[in-house]
């Protein structure tokens, strides 16, 4: 399956969180659950969006990364998922951080990408 298909089919909630589900890590499920908590996203929307979000909004230093996990995988799809669902929970995690004060003040829903665009839909 080529990145283009890969990108399209995770775009979607449904197949996204099927294919977080098939990769059998926990840890990365309840991450993605907590962190799309801060969103009000369910994982499939969270797993959707990251997706979405690191087709558009990746440095080339983040794409080189995701070619380099993709040309050593046994599974392509999969490690590609983790990747960019990776990238998204560190650049979610740190504009939250960054934004402590207001993180906590801010309304559910509010947008964590840190200005990166391209975020949760919006």
């Amino acid at each position: 399956m080529g990145l283009r298909n890969i990108l399209k089919r995770l775009s979607h909630e449904t197949a996204a969180v099927a294919a977080l589900e098939a990769l059998g890590d926990i840890v990365l499920l309840a991450e993605v659950r907590a962190m799309g908590e801060n969103f009000d996203e369910s994982p499939g929307e969270y797993v959707a969006g990251a997706a979405r979000r690191f087709a558009a909004t990746a440095t080339d230093e983040e794409w080189l990364g995701l070619m380099t996990v993709i040309g050593r995988a046994e599974d392509p799809a999969a490690a590609c998922l983790v990747h960019m669902v990776r990238s998204c929970l560190k650049h979610d995690a740190a504009a939250i951080e960054a934004n402590d004060d207001e993180a906590a003040l801010a309304p559910k829903g509010a947008c964590g990408c840190g200005g990166r665009g391209a975020c949760h839909g919006h």
